[in-house]
């Protein structure tokens, strides 16, 4: 009986009529039903999963059925590879599980982080699966395995449970960034850090740190300590940034700006300013005919490679003061001097200019760094280019003489997009600076908008590595730490989404702003 009482049960779970079964027993009959009998099952049926909502949101998601995951106690985070651990132990105190560490068994309810190693595939990819009540992230590089478990942990925030189904994610764009003036505002090291993990968490991998202007120089020298402002960074503090954000795969990239925007370095050496023929000051530029001026700058250049090791350096180059004028040869005899005894007898200030970015460049590439400079620290014509690898940061086309953003585009250089129309958050909102707002990131830029509101060519677009928002401190007291964290945490979302997919986002603007405070 207990034989016929267990075939019975597999013959009901597959769907057959108890009538079929009881017409078989003991070779009696019996009347089928006049209905059908309800009968329990052992499995449920659940709906086909919907897409995690995240921001930025996945681009690929494979609806399944079943339960979804949600993280419970005496659930784990395991990782395939020792290189996971941090990512791991960060997930697992995250999600509130328990990081067991590198694991080859199975139990329900893991987490599991996996490394793929298909060299083929971009670093920051990943494949999220939830399947049979656990999660598998896996990717070919370390970052991509950390975006997925930020999607991971932005859908338990939201919706308590990870759907069933496979998410395939990758960024269109290679450069996800946010700029910090921290040397006309000083913002504490604890600021800056919760501003990484935020970063982090919408998955951008660059924050600048633009440390040296006029009001201000804001981390500790060694070799200058003379230039260093009473409120700045010291260089414990600048690792631990560093630190933070590496376990977040961010790269911090310091800007030391030159040769304009030094005024801080003047004050502490007056020899090195550059003067006009009367013998006015020029407030912020160095004097580049002047060697001294040059060995000042590469030696912090040279220090500060030892303290921020991610491949990227911003060398500025911007608003070099002698070239705003209308005869920049005349205005400044001695820099036009020296540009004909550097580079023949027609070479121009603009070509001494050049060649200064391009020795500046040479410096930090000596320390296998990626140099970039502003749009505007480049010219057209003249005997002296800028080096190809110098990649372009493009943020305005308001100075005079300016060239269209695609003119730089056809000369082959690659491009980050920091359009000061849509991605310039300057503190009091001088001159014609308005603060952005995410709705018009969301709903009008994409990263071929490099000037005003019109894109690029498509064709272009391979060349545009990215974009940065950037956070610029002209007016310093306009705003608080907190009223500039509330002020650029919409923008920085809906830049974040772009970064991540440039098409039309599926959710409407206002959807968006709602999952972004549902999401933190």
């Amino acid at each position: 009986m207990a034989v016929a009482v267990a075939a019975g049960a597999v013959v009901v779970s597959s769907g057959v009529g108890l009538g079929l079964w009881a017409a078989e027993d003991d070779g009696g009959s019996a009347a089928a039903p006049s209905s059908p009998t309800p009968t329990p099952s052992p499995t449920r049926s659940y709906p086909l999963s919907e897409a995690p909502r995240a921001i930025p949101a996945v681009r690929e998601h494979t609806a399944e059925r079943g339960p979804g995951w949600r993280p419970a106690s005496g659930h784990r985070v395991v990782v395939s590879d020792p290189a996971l651990a941090d990512e791991g132990r960060l997930t697992a105190q995250e999600l509130g599980l328990t990081y067991a560490g590198e694991r080859d068994d199975e139990r329900s309810g893991d987490v599991r982080l996996e490394l793929n190693r298909d060299a083929g595939a971009n670093p920051e990819s990943y494949t999220l699966t939830v399947r049979g009540g656990r999660v598998t992230v896996s990717g070919p590089g370390e970052a991509g395995v950390f975006y997925g478990t930020r999607t991971l942990k932005q859908e338990i925030r939201g919706a308590g449970a990870a759907p069933e189904g496979v998410v395939r994610d990758e960024p269109a764009k290679p450069r996800r960034g946010m700029m910090l003036d921290i040397a006309r505002k000083h913002y504490s090291a604890g600021w800056i850090e919760d501003r990484i993990r935020e970063l982090g968490d919408l998955k951008y991998n660059e924050i600048g740190l633009h440390f040296s202007d006029d009001q201000g120089f804001r981390i500790e020298s060694g070799s200058h300590p003379e230039v260093v402002s009473e409120d700045h960074l010291t260089k414990a503090q600048v690792r631990e940034i560093v630190e933070l954000a590496e376990s977040r795969h961010i790269t911090v990239v310091p800007e030391v700006d030159s040769p304009g925007h030094l005024g801080a370095v003047i004050d502490a050496h007056p020899d090195l300013q550059l003067r006009k023929t009367n013998g006015e000051a020029v407030r912020g530029a160095v004097d580049i005919a002047n060697p001294k001026s040059a060995e000042i700058v590469d030696d912090l250049l040279d220090e500060y490679a030892g303290l921020f090791p991610g491949d990227q350096w911003h060398l500025g180059g911007d608003e070099y003061q002698a070239l705003v004028v209308p005869d920049p040869e005349s205005a400044f005899p001695g820099l036009a001097a020296a540009a004909r005894d550097e580079y023949g007898p027609g070479a121009t200030v603009e070509d001494l200019t050049t060649g200064w970015l391009n020795d500046r460049a040479a410096t930090v590439r000596a320390h296998d760094r990626v140099p970039r400079a502003w749009n505007d620290g480049f010219f057209s014509g003249g005997s002296v280019r800028a080096d190809k690898d110098i990649t372009v940061a493009y943020w305005t086309g308001k100075e005079i003489g300016a060239r269209k953003p695609a003119a730089y585009l056809a000369e082959g250089r690659e491009v980050i997009n920091y359009n000061d129309e849509f991605l310039y958050y300057v503190l009091g909102e001088p001159l014609t600076f308005v603060y952005p707002t995410g709705e018009r990131i969301y709903e009008q830029w994409t990263p071929r908008v490099l000037r005003g509101t019109t894109p690029v060519p498509a064709e272009y677009d391979r060349q545009i590595l990215g974009g940065s928002f950037a956070i610029w401190g002209d007016l310093p007291r306009s705003q608080t730490e907190d009223q500039v964290a509330a002020g650029i945490r919409m923008p920085l979302r809906a830049l974040a989404q772009k970064l991540w997919d440039a098409r039309e986002p599926a959710l409407s603007w206002d959807g968006f702003r709602t999952l972004a405070d549902r999401l933190g």
